[in-house]
């Protein structure tokens, strides 16, 4: 959408040296999600981050299934940089489809699953992810609506996770251990 080019070239108007460098950062937060993984594999090492731990990993491999594997093979959207030719991307170009933004989703499912365990924690965990989700349109590699979906694809898993999902497996660990015993 047209609208979305224009956005993301006015977002070039703003670029320094400096926000070029924290948004090349921001951006490798989410790289691959490797840094939210192992957020959440260091959380499992405490009592009591353990279940918080859990649900980011949980929330982060469903939300992953769903965005990077079936919605962006489905949708197939060019990145904005090779849609129009005045945009041009300050970090390595991604190779995959655009829509949906693989960070946005990574990050707002890890920070969302945090802050629904660890209030305090959980917000400065949101800030760095929309740190993270912005740097996407800053540095061009993917439409505001990328980001948007993917944010929501995020929550959604990590409300899923921790509403249903996890409170479900719960109750099933739950019942093994109790047959074991008897």
């Amino acid at each position: 959408m047209l609208w979305e080019a224009q956005f993301l070239q006015s977002l070039q108007t703003i670029r320094t040296p400096f926000l070029d460098k924290l948004m090349e950062y921001a951006s490798m937060l989410g790289d691959h999600g490797i840094f939210c993984i192992c957020l959440g594999l260091f959380l499992l090492i405490f009592k009591k981050t353990r279940k918080t731990g859990i649900k980011v990993l949980i929330a982060m491999l469903l939300a992953y299934i769903v965005a990077n594997l079936i919605i962006k093979n489905a949708v197939g959207r060019v990145r904005p940089y090779d849609a129009y030719p005045y945009l041009e991307a300050l970090v390595t170009k991604p190779h995959d489809a655009s829509f949906p933004s693989g960070h946005a989703v990574n990050v707002f499912a890890a920070a969302t699953a945090i802050f629904l365990c660890h209030k305090k924690t959980g917000v400065i965990a949101l800030l760095i992810a929309a740190l993270v989700a912005f740097s996407r349109l800053y540095n061009c590699v993917h439409y505001p609506t990328d980001v948007l979906v993917g944010i929501a694809i995020g929550v959604i898993f990590a409300l899923l996770v921790h509403y249903l999902i996890f409170p479900a497996l719960e109750k099933w660990f739950r019942r093994m251990r109790e047959k074991k015993k008897a």
